[in-house]
């Protein structure tokens, strides 16, 4: 028992003392990985540089700038027309410290939009980067200022260290991504925004611009080619005929004829009256007695020869547009001004509004609106349209209805549709200045809103924000975002989704 007890102890000790050399083997394990990390605490330090042209965006990944060290640059370079990676370019780079100049051209990207850059600085100090991009024939200049070349890499590596973004809430989200997507960003813009009426509105179409053609005599339809409404018809074209050659009464054929013959009848007695008024056989008198009768009867038969033959009247189309109605059947008997069709021209449309009697002191104040079409759910500027502001009522015109009609003219581009109704956001004057942000940067969840503010072109922060009013395209922030920050202004949806991603992948990042 006492051996047993001995053997036990014995095994407690050497595990005590296997213990202590298993921390001591480890903390010199962990004194030599600190000495490893304090030599390579730097390593993949790297300058972030971002910088806009009206053109283009630059995204660099620099090491920081020594003396006499080269220096690798990774540009992103990006076209802000429609935020894809610039391609088809050649890039020239220089390094300016002083008089000092280090450049390289690169002929072609490592990838679509992406360039690299070795450059060696000849001297320490202020410096600045200039990129020159040559595109079709035309060279668009790019300038990075307030960069420093420093004397020695521990000096560069831990100032480029204090430079560094720390935002851990911020979502990684590369350039090569953006560029797969549709994504863009712009500024935050103070701007002026007033008051903005949300109603409902009615696209009507012109009263100029629609009309009825009615019958001239009474007859029975015929039609010569098949009519459809929405049909496209010229001005002059034939679109049926009114017979009425088979009326007992009313017969149009019989009137045609009947002002025909005199017509015929009228030129043939003052074409002998002027051979006959030389000789002396007719009197002068008697020659403009004929004259004035013969105008009279071309006049009348001329006006019924554009629209009538024997049959009856032929219905003509006086300009051109689309039918819009056709009123009457084949066979059917109609009577002199019955309406036979309805033709329309949508080149301009009415859109007719109706606000509530609270915004009538407002309504003076109309300067545009933006009107949403139900046809593809877009949002349009009434500028876009080439609209305006008609009028507003003085008065309740529908002393049932309670509300005040406003009126604006638009160009029809085709994604309005007469009779439908629409959401109209009217725009009043103001001298409020607010930060306006587009209407696509904002994401809601569970009623609270926010939109990804840029803190590098590769880092965004989703950030929360109070709306305060919205035109349909423009949305004025009371809070959350100030002037001069860049935000996410399409994409922002899968700017979220790349935090869920980037959450589940470690590694998730750059491929290069």
């Amino acid at each position: 028992m006492n051996t047993g007890i001995k053997k036990i102890k014995q095994m407690k000790y050497l595990y005590l003392i296997a213990a202590f050399f298993m921390v001591f083997f480890a903390s010199c394990g962990s004194k030599g990985t600190v000495t490893e990390e304090h030599d390579h605490e730097h390593e993949g330090v790297k300058l972030k540089i971002t910088e806009y042209t009206s053109h283009f965006e630059l995204f660099a990944e620099a090491d920081p700038f020594v003396t006499g060290e080269t220096s690798v640059i990774l540009a992103h370079f990006t076209n802000l027309s429609d935020f894809k990676p610039l391609e088809g370019a050649k890039v020239n780079a220089k390094l300016i410290t002083g008089d000092k100049v280090s450049e390289q051209t690169i002929e072609k990207p490592i990838k679509p939009g992406i360039f690299e850059f070795s450059l060696k600085p000849g001297k320490n100090g202020q410096a600045s980067l200039l990129f020159t991009i040559e595109k079709e024939g035309v060279n668009y200049e790019l300038v990075v200022e307030n960069l420093v070349v420093y004397n020695d890499e521990n000096t560069a590596l831990h100032i480029a260290e204090k430079k560094v973004v720390e935002n851990p809430q911020a979502i990684n989200f590369t350039k090569e991504q953006s560029w797969k997507v549709d994504f863009r960003t712009e500024w935050a813009k103070k701007q002026v925004f007033g008051k903005v009426i949300k109603t409902t509105a009615q696209v009507l179409p012109e009263q100029n611009k629609e009309f009825i053609i009615t019958a001239k005599a009474p007859g029975i339809v015929f039609f010569e080619k098949t009519l459809l409404e929405g049909q496209q018809v010229g001005a002059g074209e034939i679109l049926l005929q009114l017979v009425s050659k088979d009326l007992m009464e009313s017969n149009a054929g019989i009137r045609y004829q009947e002002v025909k013959n005199n017509y015929n009848l009228a030129k043939e007695t003052y074409n002998r009256n002027v051979a006959l008024v030389q000789n002396n056989i007719v009197s002068e008198k008697e020659l403009q007695r004929s004259k004035a009768e013969y105008e009279n009867c071309k006049a009348l038969y001329d006006n019924l020869n554009k629209n009538f033959n024997a049959a009856g009247q032929f219905v003509i189309n006086e300009a051109d547009g689309y039918l819009d109605r056709v009123f009457v059947e084949n066979g059917q008997y109609v009577e002199a001004g019955a309406p036979i069709v309805k033709i329309s021209n949508n080149n301009t449309l009415l859109v007719k509004a109706e606000v509530k009697q609270k915004y009538y002191s407002l309504l003076k104040n109309i300067y545009s609106a933006t009107i949403k079409s139900t046809v593809n759910n877009k949002v349009y500027d009434l500028n876009d349209l080439q609209g305006e502001v008609l009028s507003y009522a003085k008065n309740i015109a529908d002393y049932n209805s309670y509300l005040i009609p406003v009126n604006f003219r638009i160009k029809n581009n085709g994604a309005f549709l007469p009779g439908s109704f629409v959401d109209m956001y009217i725009k009043t004057k103001s001298d409020n200045l607010n930060i306006l942000v587009p209407n696509s940067s904002i994401i809601e969840e569970q009623g609270n809103y926010f939109v990804f503010v840029q803190v590098t072109p590769e880092l965004f922060e989703k950030r929360q924000v109070q709306i305060a009013d919205t035109d349909g395209i423009m949305t004025a922030i009371s809070s959350g975002v100030s002037e001069g920050d860049r935000i996410v202004s399409k994409g922002g949806i899968i700017v979220k989704l790349a935090a869920v991603s980037n959450s589940l992948d470690p590694h998730a990042g750059h491929v290069h």
